[in-house]
């Protein structure tokens, strides 16, 4: 399946969450097997000379296809949460929301120093949530051989807040 027909397979809500937005539905396409099998192949083949040691995903979306591709690629799959959500020791770091401050956290012992790490997420807007993962991941030690998402907003410039990483995006609005 080509990136269009994959773009097709992605419903627009108007006003959701909050007047004024346009929400982009993955559930239309997480549904369909051959496209949902499309997005996971595509991101594999594109990461699978990298010698992926770990994938990360971040919650919650990023969970659905960080453990896909960790499968695919033969990698083991670390959940980066929101605090409070992991049961063993973590780190954490708060990062800037467009109203307010978050924070997310990972186990202490989930990236060793030196692994190659693969950072993933459904969607990438204005980059706040990225980028503190990838700190996260730097703070273990770990060495991000890439960041990878479905979607990216382009229009929000997210991809700035991570420059300093290699950024893929199969699916881009401008």
């Amino acid at each position: 399946m080509d990136i269009a027909e994959l773009r097709g397979k992605i419903r627009d809500i108007k006003d959701f969450p909050t007047e004024g937005v346009l929400f982009k539905d993955i559930t239309t396409l997480l549904k369909d097997a051959p496209a949902f099998r499309s997005v996971i192949d595509l991101l594999a083949r594109r990461y699978q000379k990298d010698r992926v040691d770990v994938v990360v995903g971040v919650e919650s979306r990023g969970f659905i296809f960080g453990g896909a591709l960790a499968h695919q690629l033969g990698a083991g799959f670390v959940p980066v949460r929101k605090l409070g959500k992991l049961p063993g020791k973590t780190i954490e770091v708060e990062y800037e929301l467009e109203y307010g401050r978050d924070a997310l956290a990972v186990h202490e012992d989930a990236i060793q120093p030196g692994q190659r790490v693969l950072a993933v997420d459904d969607l990438l807007a204005t980059g706040g949530t990225m980028a503190a993962t990838l700190r996260l991941i730097e703070q273990l030690g770990g060495h991000v051989v890439g960041v990878a998402f479905m979607i990216e907003l382009g229009f929000l410039h997210g991809r700035d807040k991570i420059k300093s990483h290699p950024v893929h995006s199969l699916i881009v609005y401008e």
